[in-house]
């Protein structure tokens, strides 16, 4: 990546995938984790964009007026008059950990791979995208040729997001082979480590992914344990920072946008790790997925 330089750079940024209504006992929050991950590089200096689909209800409006009240582009959140708007009903346990029920069959499983869409995917410096908007061959298809027509030299971050039983090896594998930048948990890890028969210690799995895909860098975070990131250079293991944890929805998506924008400005990895834990550990201490940042964590940056 040839990044180094730009540090005044407006950075365009999309997450591509599922928009929804995270729907909890006594509120609803804006949700998804492509979603999410917009939001947070729109608060950390990106111009960012969510490409998805929603119904024509009250639900997929109000999504819509929430996303540009947090400064996100909504132009490619198409509008379905066929399917209902995403929700996901999330209780917490007592850790503030989610349990998410995902509905199935909803607008964000059918997103149309458009020209509008197409002609966006060519200008990006980064995406993320996961594996849960690939569980419909329409959404699926849309979000591979996506990353097909981006430039090669921009950022393509695939956060595996593994959710209920919405994942395959096949479907993993395809969206390794197209991104460069992979982010996991330590919950993720032993899937992948299962699928392709990986021994070894974490860092060994982690090394043998690295390698089998050619990708430039690998993100590997243990929740308040920190993170491993591992490029094709250099690796840095940052041990965590105490947080009072209310609410981890989110967390991983602010980590995975913290971890884009270092990258693309060219960051040394012991920074970008440390920005990337005081991000996430921020967003667990307060409600929802996309909490206002403080001015301490983003005046340096924008």
């Amino acid at each position: 990546m040839h990044y180094e330089g730009h540090m005044k750079k407006l950075f365009k940024i999309a997450g591509i995938g599922e928009l929804l209504w995270d729907v909890f006992p006594e509120h609803k929050r804006l949700g998804g984790a492509p979603a999410n991950f917009s939001c947070h590089c729109g608060q950390l200096g990106a111009k960012a964009y969510t490409i998805s689909c929603v119904g024509t209800d009250s639900l997929g409006k109000s999504l819509r007026e929430e996303l540009k009240n947090i400064g996100v582009d909504t132009f490619y959140v198409i509008e379905s008059k066929e399917h209902k708007t995403g929700k996901v009903n999330v209780s917490l346990t007592d850790h503030g950990k989610p349990i998410y029920e995902i509905i199935e069959n909803v607008a964000w499983d059918y997103i149309p791979y458009t020209q509008n869409i197409q002609e966006l995917a060519q200008t990006l410096d980064a995406v993320c995208f996961g594996s849960l908007a690939q569980r419909s061959s329409v959404s699926h298809k849309t979000i591979q040729t996506f990353l097909q027509n981006m430039p090669q030299d921009t950022l393509k971050i695939f956060d595996v997001n593994i959710r209920q039983s919405f994942y395959s090896k096949k479907l993993i594998e395809e969206s390794l082979r197209l991104a460069n930048i992979l982010k996991l948990s330590d919950e993720e890890l032993p899937v992948l480590a299962e699928f392709f028969n990986l021994g070894g210690d974490v860092q060994d799995q982690i090394e043998i992914i690295q390698t089998k895909f050619d990708l430039d860098l690998v993100a590997y975070t243990r929740g308040a344990e920190g993170s491993f990131l591992l490029n094709k250079s250099e690796i840095d293991d940052f041990p965590g920072i105490k947080a009072n944890a209310i609410d981890s929805v989110g967390a991983g998506d602010s980590f995975t946008a913290s971890l884009c924008i270092g990258l693309l400005k060219g960051w040394s990895l012991d920074n970008i790790n440390l920005f990337a834990n005081k991000v996430a550990s921020f967003v667990c201490s307060q409600k929802g997925a996309t909490p206002i940042l403080p001015k301490g964590l983003t005046e340096h940056i924008i």
